[in-house]
């Protein structure tokens, strides 16, 4: 399995900034699609968002126009910037690689004033 790390959560007041960070390890990072999802309290984890190993990318409706994914593979790295983060979007963070069912150990984000 791939490791997985996040990094990057932290506490912002609405309408903030965020960029998460997922760093991997292995050597076959750059073929394989990456994803990030989060969970919320008492809430199922969701899809925010994927992009494949030639870098097309897919959003969740809440999400759309407001986070990019992107990666950049010589760093074995996926990132997830958030921009206009609202209340909603407190939840813990995941980054996985959906091929191997490799999971991050989460980072928190809380949206609040």
């Amino acid at each position: 399995q791939v490791q997985l790390v996040e990094s990057g959560g932290g506490l912002v007041q609405p309408g903030g900034s965020l960029r998460l960070s997922c760093a991997a390890s292995g050597r076959l990072f750059s073929i394989y699609a990456m994803a990030w999802y989060r969970q919320a309290p008492g809430k199922q984890r969701e899809l925010v968002a994927t992009i494949t190993n030639n870098g097309y990318t897919n959003y969740a409706d809440s999400v759309k126009g407001r986070f990019t994914i992107s990666r950049d593979n010589a760093k074995n790295t996926v990132y997830l910037q958030m921009n206009g983060l609202k209340p909603e979007d407190t939840a813990v963070y995941y980054c996985t690689q959906p091929m191997s069912d490799s999971w991050g150990q989460g980072t928190q984000v809380t949206v609040s004033s």
